[in-house]
């Protein structure tokens, strides 16, 4: 396998982690099992001790129409995506334009904003293993059963992009903070909201070293600049023991951890 250096202090959403050597996908579909494959790392917290990485070639960084069906390559940015589909009048995939990711990290967790999802128009996916039509994927709330590389997924297509729902997605966005984070740090509980239990428990604003829960938005895990791996754990780990003591609610992590020797409450 060719590699790439990656230094995720500046590549990852975080701007947390070191240098690291991530293997490409390219071709060559064996022993992918062995590692861990990453996207644009806009969800993800890489730690002093990362897994053997993987990510896909710039050869799967495509957008086609065939056959009625969009097909776009797993290593796509969500940007050059909602671009596409504004010149080409493609409806359903403006959220993409305010949801920063690659195509195949969007469909392995079902992204979306409220009720708009990735997986609502998707037709099937191909992984190094063959194709898989949607009905044979279980998925549900930032959630899916993928665990194989997605190289390609293809969607039905309607026309239409509407410029209303952008601007509804912005504006969704809007009380949103600008510094460097990974998007919303754990997942909402059925019929509850994670940043309201974090305020609720007294940590929105709760700050360690150059990390801090948002005041703009608690369930935002930021990082002023600099900020460590350790402290972004503290936050987290915290974040968890007084949520569950204090509701007896388990918050489910949205965001990606990987290090090979760190364990969170749940």
């Amino acid at each position: 396998m060719q590699y790439k250096s990656i230094d995720f202090s500046k590549y990852s959403s975080f701007k947390i982690g070191g240098k690291v050597d991530v293997a490409l996908l390219q071709n060559n579909f064996e022993k992918i099992d062995e590692y861990y494959l990453i996207g644009a790392c806009n969800n993800t917290l890489i730690g002093p001790n990362p897994p053997k990485l993987l990510m896909l070639d710039k050869q799967y960084d495509f957008i086609k129409i065939e056959n009625k069906l969009l097909k776009i390559g797993g290593a796509t940015p969500s940007g050059k995506i909602a671009s596409f589909c504004k010149k080409h009048n493609i409806a359903n995939f403006e959220f993409l334009s305010h949801l920063p990711g690659k195509l195949g990290g969007l469909v392995a967790m079902n992204a979306g904003l409220k009720e708009f999802e990735i997986f609502n128009y998707l037709h099937n996916i191909t992984t190094p293993f063959g194709v898989k039509k949607k009905e044979e994927i279980l998925f549900g709330y930032r959630f899916t059963n993928i665990k194989e590389p997605i190289l390609e997924a293809s969607f039905h297509i309607e026309y239409g992009f509407s410029h209303e729902k952008v601007a509804i997605f912005q504006k969704m966005r809007a009380n949103q903070p600008s510094t460097p984070s990974a998007g919303s740090c754990f997942k909402n509980p059925q019929g509850d909201y994670a940043g309201r239990l974090i305020e609720a428990v007294g940590l929105k604003g709760k700050r360690a070293g150059n990390m801090e829960f948002s005041k703009q938005h608690a369930n935002f895990l930021i990082n002023h600049g600099k900020g460590s791996f350790e402290d972004a754990i503290f936050l987290i780990t915290e974040a968890q023991k007084k949520v569950f003591d204090s509701f007896g609610i388990k918050l489910e992590l949205e965001i990606v951890i990987l290090d090979t020797k760190t364990k969170t409450l749940f």
